[in-house]
């Protein structure tokens, strides 16, 4: 049986850490991972992450920063202080990578430029979606020498 997951996204708010009774580190937060059918639409996904990476991504992560999370799917059951019963499906993470710079909270700005000026960012067209319009397509005839 396998049970992987593997999301990249971007931080729907600052990571909440806090520890356990015991001293452990846990860190919650929420990340939104576009996907694509009729229209764009995006999912939020709450993750949670444990010990070193809790406080890695913690002290690393703000709202907007993009990320890759790999872990694994985990569905748990509580019950409210009202007695209600609550199923709650979430990532714990094992690993943790940003996928931006620091501090720029938006793709493709380098974090501290005047104005908001794009630079190139080659993060920007992964998981896009290539059209045949996108592609330069050339013709060939017979007396066409091939170039290699």
């Amino acid at each position: 049986m396998l049970n992987r997951v593997i999301l990249i996204g971007r931080l729907t708010r600052d990571p909440e850490l806090r520890y356990t009774p015991n001293g452990t580190a846990v860190a919650t937060f929420s990340l939104a991972v576009n996907r694509r059918f009729n229209k764009e639409q995006t999912d939020y996904i709450d993750i949670v992450a444990w010990r070193q990476t809790a406080e890695f991504c913690a002290n690393y992560g703000s709202k907007g920063r993009l990320l890759a999370v790999e872990g694994r799917l985990q569905a748990r059951t509580y019950e409210t202080k009202e007695g209600q019963k609550r199923k709650v499906v979430e990532v714990v993470a094992d690993d943790i990578r940003f996928l931006d710079k620091a501090g720029s909270g938006t793709p493709g700005v380098a974090a501290g430029s005047a104005g908001g000026q794009r630079e190139y960012d080659p993060w920007d067209d992964l998981g896009r979606e290539v059209r045949l319009e996108d592609i330069d397509l050339v013709d060939k005839t017979e007396e066409d020498e091939i170039p290699f």
